[in-house]
């Protein structure tokens, strides 16, 4: 099979090498979904490339799901496998592979980041619209420092002073992007429920709702209230965030945060039904300038 046989390929990861943006989570989807179009193309099941890596199927699938890291060894024989010998696209490959395992810029908050809020960071760094609902708290992006530190030690009750002040500046660190000059778009439904709970005091409070207003005037920063007075909303449950790329390879991921892990739902099925959720949620919500308009009544 030669690189002429396989359009999609080869331009893809050139790209991602000539422009790369969302650091290694999204490199490691990409090839691995790179990796995924050359076996399938080749006709070769899971089963039969894990061996050739002297691994599982069920390593295949992590790999190609972009869950884990990429050994370049493991790289090499997959190409190979796959029919694809061309010198200059095998070095690409293995360029984006080395890449891939490149720690992204949260890896020195290791120590407070779990693995699988790991990935969600570095999904928000390549999105180009974020679309967030939040029943609870004000969106993380949106939290001002003293709020975000009454919402970490409510989440961690038996954390120290160190790690309190550890997540929190993770959480303003990752606040950066929305003013960066390739900025996401945020979209954020936020129930009145949120806004009324003073967490951290009525003074941080009022601080975070005055806040809110400055982030609303951001160009890529859409903000809307979904008062009681609506009653039953869509999404009744917990919080919704669905990421969207650029990227023709990456489909949107709807992300489902728990209490102690996360879901990352990528099947159209499921981003079909929370796309509906979402829309209607924006549409049931009060309007951007009418929801200004209450968050600063909520501040008389």
């Amino acid at each position: 099979m030669t690189a002429m046989m396989r359009p999609d390929s080869q331009p893809s990861i050139k790209r991602y090498l000539d422009h790369p943006r969302g650091g290694p989570t999204v490199l490691r989807i990409v090839l691995g979904t790179q990796l995924r179009k050359l076996r399938e193309a080749a006709g070769i099941s899971r089963e039969h490339a894990g061996d050739a890596i002297r691994g599982s199927h069920a390593k295949i699938s992590r790999l190609e799901l972009g869950r884990v890291s990429f050994k370049e060894r493991d790289v090499a024989d997959l190409l190979t496998l796959y029919g694809v010998h061309d010198e200059d696209e095998r070095a690409e490959y293995l360029t984006l592979a080395r890449h891939a395992n490149t720690p992204g810029w949260w890896y020195r908050y290791g120590d407070v980041l779990p693995s699988w809020f790991e990935t969600h960071i570095g999904l928000e760094e390549a999105a180009t619209l974020i679309r967030t609902y939040e029943v609870q708290f004000v969106p993380g992006l949106l939290q001002t420092e003293e709020y975000a530190r009454a919402v970490t030690r409510l989440g961690h009750p038996d954390a120290s002073a160190r790690e309190i002040e550890r997540r929190v500046d993770l959480r303003m660190a990752r606040q950066k992007m929305l003013a960066q000059p390739e900025a996401p778009r945020l979209w954020a439904v936020i129930d009145e429920a949120a806004l009324r709970r003073p967490l951290g005091g009525p003074e941080a409070m009022r601080d975070q709702l005055t806040h809110l207003l400055r982030m609303a005037e951001l160009p890529n920063v859409t903000i809307q209230v979904a008062p009681f007075s609506v009653g039953g909303l869509a999404a009744a449950g917990g919080p919704i965030t669905i990421l969207r790329f650029q990227e023709p390879d990456l489909p949107d991921i709807v992300y489902l945060e728990q209490l102690t892990s996360a879901l990352y739902l990528d099947k159209p099925d499921d981003i079909d039904r929370y796309l509906t959720v979402m829309d209607r949620l924006c549409a049931e919500a009060a309007e951007p300038r009418h929801s200004v308009r209450f968050i600063k009544e909520l501040l008389v």
